[in-house]
């Protein structure tokens, strides 16, 4: 099982927002790379096993909210101090705002 997984909803719709590119990256080094599905969700993004440090995930937003996204591209970054532990970053997104937090 991947150890970081991501889920994005768009608020605006009520519905998953699928096609998100999305990298997973960690001081500038690609990782992994992966798109959101009809669910939009992406269930391996990564390893299995992480060394614990400060990771990022970049959702590129433009490609679902179209060119004048006023967000065309959301960082979330965050902090891995267990490097076994499953980690989930849900995305809320509408077209002026966005929220993420850790899940289950």
């Amino acid at each position: 099982m991947s150890l970081v997984t991501t889920h994005v909803l768009d608020t605006a719709s009520g519905k998953p927002a699928a096609g998100i590119a999305v990298r997973f990256e960690q001081d500038g080094t690609l990782l992994a790379e992966g798109v959101t599905d009809a669910d939009g969700r992406i269930r391996d993004l990564g390893p299995d096993r992480l060394e614990p440090g400060v990771y990022r995930l970049v959702f590129d937003t433009s490609s679902y909210l179209g060119p004048e996204a006023f967000f065309p591209e959301v960082t979330i970054v965050f902090r891995i101090t267990d490097g076994t532990a499953h980690h989930h970053v849900p995305v809320l997104l509408s077209p002026f705002a966005y929220s993420a937090y850790r899940g289950s």
